[in-house]
């Protein structure tokens, strides 16, 4: 029995080794977010500046370890059965939950993860030990007031961090605008003094300081001198900074630096508790029933030692931290989730990843209408001389590829650590990825990097964030108290198969995302690249490059997918029919997004070559998405002919269209090799035989008009309707070809 358990807690361990990754990949957007966005320094410096946060704040997160021991449940009322199941419960359900979330690249918190499945599977079993002993009830089996506090704190520190992001970030940007070097003579060392200063206070100060690793003496010196520390801190610290500066140092990005690392340094104190607070616990409960069971079974030995405070091996600790690190440096999730998170903080205008919604949009109105009534509430000048303060076209980034400048990246990163240290100080686990996202939310609002064009796709982007975090909340809480409940009826078996079960999830999402990160194209980046770049002429070379690989890449698929629908109605394949069905529409969806950003591309261009190449560029971008709409016409009428079983197409129609279909097929591989080489040297012969091929087209349906007019009965009648209408889609098809080939030729030359 006991080598049972001890396989338990191996995997257990196993598992912390893994969520560590799976964690740091979802998490490494909280600390490495400002200083990526803001380019102030190559990613390996920040790695490095990171890494050594890491493994400081790993070191002494020892007293956060409590909140999985007995910061949810009450343990000396569960048997070392109980919770063993608890804990692979929790385990279980963390590392598939916050795996699924990093592969859909959207930001979820492990400390809500954590602390709703240990919630989830301790009140399953509160439950079902109150089913069975009316003696008990949920306020002796549960940590009720403690979880009822962390769960306020976690869901509290999201409005808090969104306005005093906003807030600092406005008192900022009007004291330093855009052109910060300009407006930072005597400023900036009284902002790097505070900033400085703050950090320490909450890091050094407070976090060190309560560290079991300090002397008491100095633990007690720092405790009774905090306020004149403060003072000499800010003194010296303004004065280093002012020195600094004249020696031509750009403070923002040393502050930027410094904050990544007291960001970092927090985050691992703070969330190392989520990826092995569990498994530890568990460890320390096996090592208790080991040494202290004598005889007695699982089911009676009751886990009074987790009482205790948690006494973790500095070992485990740097062991953790060094896993961390490695996650960071070659998770490609993690860059996954900054990108979603700097995308939507970043000040130039772009491709927006989210749609709009309802909500969003009533947000917005009610911002902007509030916004308005304010500011009335101010005089003229007043709102002039701010205005002028938030000309973001003076606006000074490190290079090109920044998304946003080094002053909100420092007030990002002080604030969210200033934010994140005061709750791991008092006890409180806040969510670190609810902090620093909504801190970046709040201070590019404040930034004014949402336009009115943009507010409501950003707004969209925040909500659907947030609300999957609630979702993680209510998956975490569901999904663990119904494992737990097959752990506890189905025993070892549904343990064994839960453990094969994650083993084989992990498996497979893990090459499933391989998959897609292998067929995604790197038109996002080049995108960015564009934008970012400040050379009109270069725009307009990186503008024809993706115009021409847009327009190939369009025309070649249209070409498989026509004689998918060609085969899947001829062999009546409906599951093909369908698959082209699913790939139209994805497809479109792509051209939309797609349009708008070459449309913002040519809105950078030299003037004279947008007003030349205007209309030719929107013929074309309107012909790619044309080939869909063709397509689907052509397809709708041909997949419920199949998916109905209706009558197959005669023979005597196929061999009719065959030397058409060779001739559309012939054509627009022509026409995709002419766009994609860059030589039109067939473009008048293929424009010529496209002509005569659809006047076949019109005398082919002329004819099968005749022999609908003129047939005896209605047998065919349903497969002559969808015949006819495949003549008439193709003829549109090639009419959508001619116009491609026609505006691509133009606005390439």
């Amino acid at each position: 029995m006991e080598t049972i358990y001890l396989c338990i807690v191996v995997f257990l361990l196993c598992l912390a080794v893994f969520d560590l990754f799976v964690g740091v990949s979802n998490d490494a957007v909280n600390f490495l977010q400002s200083a990526v966005g803001a380019r102030v320094a190559k990613f390996r410096t920040v790695l490095i500046i990171a890494s050594v946060g890491v493994v400081l704040g790993a070191v002494m997160s020892t007293g956060m370890m409590d909140v999985a021991r007995h910061g949810i449940m009450m343990p000396d009322h569960y048997s070392f059965h109980q919770v063993m199941t608890i804990f692979l419960a929790v385990m279980v359900t963390d590392v598939i939950v916050l795996d699924v979330f990093n592969t859909l690249g959207m930001p979820t918190s492990t400390t809500v993860s954590l602390v709703f499945e240990l919630l989830g599977g301790t009140f399953m079993l509160a439950f079902l030990m109150i089913l069975s002993d009316n003696s008990l009830d949920y306020g002796e089996l549960l940590n009720s007031n403690q979880a009822l506090k962390v769960i306020i704190a976690i869901f509290v520190s999201v409005a808090i961090s969104f306005f005093v992001g906003m807030i600092a970030m406005w008192i900022s940007r009007v004291a330093f605008t855009f052109n910060y070097q300009k407006h930072s003579r005597w400023s900036i060392a009284i902002f790097g003094g505070i900033a400085f200063t703050a950090l320490a206070y909450f890091i050094f100060m407070k976090g060190l300081g309560k560290s079991p690793y300090i002397p008491d003496d100095v633990r007690s010196y720092i405790n009774d001198n905090t306020n004149l520390l403060l003072v000499y801190t800010f003194v010296i610290s303004t004065v280093v900074m002012e020195v600094l500066h004249l020696m031509k140092v750009n403070i923002f990005k040393f502050t930027v630096l410094m904050g990544t690392f007291a960001l970092a340094m927090s985050f691992a104190g703070n969330d190392l508790v989520n990826f092995i607070g569990v498994p530890l616990a568990g460890l320390d409960s096996f090592n208790d029933f080991h040494a202290n069971a004598h005889g007695a079974s699982a089911d009676s030995f009751m886990m009074t030692s987790l009482m205790a405070s948690a006494k973790t091996p500095p070992f485990y600790l740097m062991l953790a931290g060094v896993i961390m690190i490695i996650a960071m440096a070659t998770s490609k999730k993690a860059q996954n989730v900054i990108k979603t998170s700097v995308d939507l903080s970043r000040q130039d205008e772009g491709d927006e990843m989210f749609g709009s919604s309802r909500a969003g949009r009533a947000i917005v109105r009610f911002s902007q209408n509030l916004v308005e009534r304010v500011a009335h509430a101010f005089p003229p000048r007043f709102r002039q001389w701010v205005n002028s303060r938030f000309n973001a076209n003076e606006v000074e980034l490190t290079d090109d590829k920044a998304a946003f400048d080094v002053v909100r990246a420092a007030v990002n990163l002080v604030v969210a650590s200033m934010l994140i240290t005061f709750g791991t100080n008092h006890g409180l686990p806040l969510s670190t990825t609810y902090v620093t996202f909504m801190v970046a939310m709040g201070s590019s609002l404040a930034d004014r990097a949402w336009s009115r064009e943009s507010a409501v796709f950003r707004v969209t982007g925040v909500l659907s964030v947030i609300g999957g975090w609630f979702i993680t909340a209510g998956v975490a809480f569901i999904t663990c108290a119904l494992v737990c409940l097959i752990m506890w009826y189905g025993g070892f078996v549904a343990q064994g198969l839960f453990m094969v079960l994650v083993v084989f999830l992990l498996w497979r999402s893990n090459r499933q995302y391989k998959r897609k990160k292998e067929q995604e194209k790197d038109a996002d980046d080049s995108f960015r690249l564009m934008m970012r770049t400040r050379d009109p002429e270069l725009v307009w070379e990186m503008l024809r490059k993706n115009v021409r690989e847009t327009q190939s890449r369009t025309c070649q698929y249209a070409l498989e997918q026509y004689n998918a629908i060609l085969d899947g109605f001829t062999n009546r394949k409906v599951k093909e029919l369908r698959h082209c069905d699913k790939g139209l529409r994805k497809t479109l969806t792509t051209l939309k997004k797609v349009r708008r950003q070459e449309m913002l591309g040519m809105k950078k261009v030299p003037l004279e070559f947008a007003i030349e190449r205007n209309t030719w560029f929107h013929v074309g971008m309107n012909s790619d998405q044309q080939y869909m709409y063709t397509l689907r016409r052509m397809l709708n009428p041909v997949k419920e002919h199949v998916e109905n079983n209706f009558n197959p197409i005669p023979a005597a129609y196929v061999k009719e269209y065959e030397p058409i279909r060779r001739t559309v097929d012939d054509l627009m591989k022509m026409s995709c090799n002419e766009i994609s080489t860059g030589r039109y040297e067939q473009y008048r012969n293929i424009l010529s035989e496209a002509d005569i091929c659809k006047d076949k087209l019109s005398v082919v349906r002329k004819t099968h008009l005749n022999r609908m007019q003129t047939a005896t009965d209605n047998y065919n009648l349903q497969v002559d309707m969808v015949y006819l209408n495949l003549l008439q889609e193709t003829q549109q098809l090639l009419s959508v070809m001619r116009h491609q080939l026609r505006s691509a030729k133009k606005f390439m030359e």
